[in-house]
């Protein structure tokens, strides 16, 4: 069988194959896909961070990484049973599974690397979060709130990682402002 091309990003191709692949995990995942659109517009944002990656010569996760990942989504099931009724359901393998998940893996932690280091927290910072984020919400929900020490490493990694979502949605918007990204309709498939 040919596969069709999704959209066309600088000299290389989406294929239709990797959009309806994506659907199936995020269906397994999430219950649902995201509309056809959002999905090619996150795999033109996977070959983005894929190309620096392989440019950087990043290395691939290695394979209990992988492992553990798998085992973590397996985990979100009652049985196993019921994940592989999932899985038959959304029309993935455990093949494609763990390919997505290792992709995932691969990016996530080269985004980490990249921006990282520029991600800074202050103790300010970490103060505002506790007094206006984290106290409020404990309230909400009725919880004992903690001394702000005992909780300080935990809401430096959240700041940080919001640094990093920050920066990383920024160069991917400039990057993929810069590209040629050609999106086909599904009746311009060849």
């Amino acid at each position: 069988m040919i596969d069709g091309v999704a959209a066309r990003i600088e000299d290389d191709i989406i294929t239709e194959s990797e959009v309806r692949e994506l659907a199936a995990f995020q269906t397994l995942v999430d219950g649902q896909a995201k509309p056809r659109a959002e999905r090619i517009r996150e795999l033109a944002d996977q070959w983005v961070v894929s190309n620096e990656a392989d440019v950087a010569q990043y290395h691939q996760p290695p394979p209990q990484e992988v492992d553990h990942a798998f085992d973590e989504l397996l985990a979100r099931f009652p049985s196993r049973e019921d994940f592989e009724k999932r899985c038959a359901t959304a029309g993935i393998g455990e093949t494609a599974i763990r390919r997505i998940l290792t992709e995932q893996l691969y990016l996530s932690h080269f985004i980490d690397y990249r921006f990282r280091p520029a991600a800074q927290v202050d103790q300010d910072q970490i103060e505002a979060y506790f007094k206006n984020e984290l106290v409020p919400e404990l309230k909400a929900r009725n919880q004992q709130i903690p001394e702000l020490g005992d909780v300080e490493d935990t809401i430096r990694e959240i700041l940080v990682q919001r640094a990093i979502n920050l920066r990383s949605a920024q160069w991917l918007d400039e990057t993929r402002a810069r590209l040629k990204i050609d999106v086909m309709s599904q009746g311009d498939r060849e």
